[in-house]
């Protein structure tokens, strides 16, 4: 047949060599439910964390994070300049204040990649803080619906 070539058979993998070759991306760190403690528009961009929460959520100077407002639903992408070690400070800054107000509660989540197999193993640095953003609890995650009814 003109035009057509010899097509060579589909190399087959098996599900342990495709998770070799397998990258994740898996969360990293999170500070989950800290206070919006200010929201500067005039700033050039980001959100300014105390740099103590940073430590314990492993997350690092301009490192890309996501910010969830649990109180108003906004969802963003930012990076993180550190600010003060125990000031509590949680400033969201530039154009990402007009998504966000002083109060709000939000969830700072950072990301990494990994192959399958270090995947499987991983665990995630979870900050949980208070109403002024100190340190409560370093703890894994609990799941929702742990009061759901079964039925």
């Amino acid at each position: 047949m003109i035009g057509l070539r010899a097509m060579r058979p589909i190399e087959r993998l098996t599900t342990r060599e495709v998770r070799v070759h397998m990258r994740r991306r898996m969360l990293s760190g999170k500070i989950h439910r800290a206070t919006v403690t200010g929201a500067d528009i005039e700033y050039e961009g980001s959100v300014t964390i105390d740099g103590a929460l940073l430590e314990h959520a492993d997350i690092l100077p301009h490192e890309v994070v996501w910010v969830w407002d649990v109180t108003n639903g906004a969802r963003f992408e930012t990076y993180v300049i550190p600010g003060e070690h125990g000031s509590g400070v949680v400033c969201v800054n530039g154009a990402a204040a007009h998504l966000v107000d002083v109060g709000d509660l939000v969830i700072v989540a950072d990301f990494v990649e990994m192959d399958d197999e270090e995947a499987r193993s991983h665990t995630p640095r979870n900050v949980f803080v208070d109403e002024r953003n100190r340190v409560v609890e370093l703890r894994e995650e609990r799941g929702g619906q742990t009061g759901l009814r079964v039925v």
